[in-house]
């Protein structure tokens, strides 16, 4: 995880699974710590985040205090339908693209 230089976030590649998700959590944990009313999570190179990674994200989301959001940029398609799925009504994240 490299933090984006041009809005507050991060960019991730790979895969979000077992062995990388120390890694995802800790991120996940620094924008949840971060005062920015929007951060961002940069997707495009990442190719496959398992149910515990998603579920990481949507809890970190849910914690978040009113009026905070995450912005997902080009997630992989499998994040957006396990999202779907289980949090339909997930008001603080937004995905843009693909």
């Amino acid at each position: 995880m490299l933090p984006l230089t041009d809005r507050p976030g991060w960019r991730a590649a790979g895969e979000v699974s077992l062995l990388t998700r120390p890694d995802w959590e800790r991120t996940l944990d620094r924008l949840a710590r971060s005062d920015e009313e929007t951060c961002h999570l940069e997707l495009s190179a990442v190719t496959f985040v398992d149910v515990a990674g998603v579920s990481a994200l949507a809890m970190t989301a849910q914690g978040l205090p009113q009026g905070r959001r995450i912005v997902l940029e080009e997630p992989p398609a499998t994040l957006r339908r396990v999202l779907d799925m289980f949090w339909p009504d997930l008001l603080s994240v937004e995905v843009m693209g693909r």
